[in-house]
């Protein structure tokens, strides 16, 4: 049976997403859409009657901004939010700021695929002549993380997010989910991912072809082992969130315009 529930959120659609550009640590608002997307998960999860005690975000602006705008749309602005750099994006290396329709085009699908979505498979670090090394790095919000900033990650795979997040997960936000308050963790495709494969058990081959929409909430219905009871759900219009994956899924395709 079913003892605690867990929402998963991949925040709203940034300005970089609607560009298809590998954002990672870059800190982006969200676009005009990204607002309605997080607005509309915070009405339907009214309308549906779910509330929280407690939201987890990463330290990253549409992040943060997603969980505010849910939280206002549901008149839970009191709730408190909590910010970790342990639930950012995947630190996508060499890759940040280029457009992945146009790498596909160059690189061929198959690597671009394996870079967005393998479990091990590292992209190639940043280092300090890339043009965005300086304005992740000498950002005040990693200042207080708890690693020096120097043993920050200069490129991620998925396995290594994983790595990063579990010791967060274990140690802050399982005792709140299993004091019996309601938990939001508003975070990224890829920290929601990583989160996933820990709690569903996915395969390191099956967890390529796992895809989370911007806005569209998770719900994982969990045992008193936190492990899941019933398959997760995916909130909302069932057309249009399969849209929205197979949009996702196109983005990495060398003829992919913005998608």
């Amino acid at each position: 049976m079913s003892k605690y529930k867990l929402f998963l959120l991949r925040h709203g659609e940034g300005a970089w997403n609607k560009e298809n550009r590998f954002c990672s640590w870059v800190d982006q608002k969200l676009s005009v859409n990204g607002v309605v997307e997080a607005q509309e998960c915070g009405r339907l999860l009214k309308e549906q009657g779910y509330q929280f005690d407690q939201v987890f975000t990463s330290i990253l602006s549409r992040s943060i901004q997603t969980a505010w705008l849910v939280l206002e749309a549901m008149g839970l602005e009191w709730v408190p939010v909590t910010k970790s750099w342990r639930l950012n994006e995947r630190h996508y290396g060499a890759l940040i700021g280029l457009n992945r329709a146009e790498m596909a085009l160059n690189h061929g699908e198959e690597r671009v695929k394996l870079w967005r979505r393998s479990y091990d498979i590292t992209p190639p670090p940043i280092d300090e002549s890339h043009p965005y090394y300086a304005e992740i790095y000498n950002d005040r919000r990693y200042s207080t993380c708890d690693v020096p900033k120097e043993e920050l990650p200069k490129t991620e795979s998925l396995k290594e997010v994983l790595d990063r997040l579990l010791p967060y997960w274990n140690d802050v936000i399982v005792p709140v989910i299993k004091s019996g308050q309601n938990v939001l963790v508003s975070a990224h495709g890829n920290s929601c991912r990583a989160l996933l494969k820990h709690l569903e058990d996915i395969s390191e081959a099956d967890i390529v072809n796992v895809t989370l929409p911007t806005g569209v909430p998770v719900l994982l219905e969990l045992d008193e082992d936190l492990r899941p009871v019933k398959p997760r759900q995916l909130l909302g219009d069932q057309a249009k969130i399969q849209a929205a994956i197979r949009k996702v899924e196109d983005q990495g395709k060398a003829n992919a315009q913005n998608k």
